[in-house]
């Protein structure tokens, strides 16, 4: 059986996701409105989309590689920080949904906007 924590982890990033796109969607409809040209704006908003999925796999993969390490560091100084390596890998993956949607919905929107215009 799927245990609850990850459900709720998959409908977080899956919100995430629709989010981007809708995001992206937006802002596509935006800046053709605003008078760019379709292929400005859906390359524009496509390349802000991999540029947040970019950054949430280097930030992933920089908790998994240093995560514990920064952990035993503020224990050792004492601090009192809740960060931890699970809830940066999380919110890295909802930094990345987020960016995976963008990407999809500026694709998206650029076949709907193109088959209207």
């Amino acid at each position: 059986m799927v245990s609850e924590a990850l459900r709720e982890r998959a409908r977080q990033a899956g919100r995430a996701l629709a989010f981007g796109g809708a995001l992206a969607g937006v802002g596509v409809v935006a800046l053709v409105v605003s008078g760019e040209t379709l292929e400005f704006a859906s390359t524009k908003v496509f390349a802000v989309g991999a540029l947040v999925f970019g950054f949430s796999l280097l930030g992933w993969s920089g908790s998994v590689f240093a995560g514990r390490g920064i952990e035993n560091f503020q224990r050792h100084i004492g601090g009192r920080s809740d960060w931890s390596e699970a809830d940066s890998r999380r919110a890295m993956v909802v930094l990345g949904s987020v960016g995976l949607g963008g990407m999809v919905g500026a694709s998206v929107t650029t076949a709907l906007v193109g088959a209207v215009v």
